[in-house]
């Protein structure tokens, strides 16, 4: 008994330091913002800013047009949260309910596309993209989420759907259901978890990407907020102070979702790791 509760104790203590560990870079951040810029980098280290320095986040949000940036990153992601989570829903429905002539072999070949790094269809897709003539548009961020949104919530949500029994199906087909009926009626009430999983990973990945928007936009007024506050460090980068309170601003929407979904993204994962 007293063994089991030493090793309750030191597990509880790890886990402490360990979150110690990934916690601290963020209160370095935060900290930071709200300092004097003399004050940031005095040993040891000062972790209650003396006085607090609100008007850090003024200043650094309007050196540079942080609203056009917050908004076109705003438009880009509510258009992909939405592509990516009806069509991949829809796409997994078809491979895991549906019987049709070769649906495990054509599931077989999607599949196998997430074994290419996306370094390999960079080019290509830049080059049609721009033959195309969406080169410096939201277009190429925008436009693939409308077809599955990427092979890895297609499958996240087939292996979820794969769990749920088919008497659900069977009883709805003797009732006179359709196959529409069936995915917005049954499917879909019951794999909520999993949706809202596919809906944060697309929000995290959209809202800091930085590679695509680098690659397709060419225009400052069409900068995201990830291009925008690389601009911002490349004019800006002995400015810690604003520097930090620009880069607390723009990682701040990402930890509210997480925080908020982070019951529903904890037991999708576990759900989907255990059906299929």
């Amino acid at each position: 008994m007293k063994d089991s509760k030493l090793k309750l104790a030191a597990g509880y203590v790890a886990l402490i330091i360990i979150s110690m560990m990934f916690i601290m870079p963020f209160v370095w951040l935060i900290r930071s913002a709200l300092m004097d810029l003399s004050q940031i980098f005095i040993m040891p280290p000062e972790w209650i800013p003396n006085p607090f320095r609100w008007d850090n986040f003024k200043r650094a949000l309007t050196v540079l047009p942080f609203g056009t940036f917050f908004v076109n990153t705003l438009v880009i992601v509510i258009s992909t949260l939405i592509g990516t989570v009806v069509t991949s829903t829809i796409a997994a429905f078809g491979f895991s309910r549906i019987q049709w002539k070769g649906r495990d072999i054509v599931f077989a070949i999607l599949l196998s596309s997430m074994m290419l790094p996306s370094a390999v269809t960079m080019i290509p897709s830049f080059l049609g993209w721009k033959w195309l003539g969406f080169y410096d548009t939201f277009y190429p961020l925008i436009v693939p989420a409308f077809f599955g949104g990427g092979m890895f919530n297609i499958f996240l949500l087939r292996q979820f759907y794969m769990g749920i029994p088919r008497d659900f199906d069977e009883a709805a087909v003797v009732d006179g259901a359709s196959y529409f009926q069936i995915f917005f009626r049954i499917l879909l009430p019951l794999s909520r978890s999993a949706v809202i999983v596919v809906a944060l990973f697309t929000f995290l990945a959209s809202w800091n990407d930085f590679m695509g928007p680098l690659i397709y936009l060419k225009s400052d007024n069409r900068f995201t907020l990830a291009l925008g506050l690389q601009m911002f460090q490349g004019s800006y980068s002995a400015q810690w102070d604003l520097l930090m309170a620009a880069s607390a601003v723009v990682v701040l929407p990402c930890v509210i979702v997480f925080l908020i979904g982070q019951r529903y993204f904890l037991e999708g994962i576990t759900l989907t790791g255990l059906k299929g």
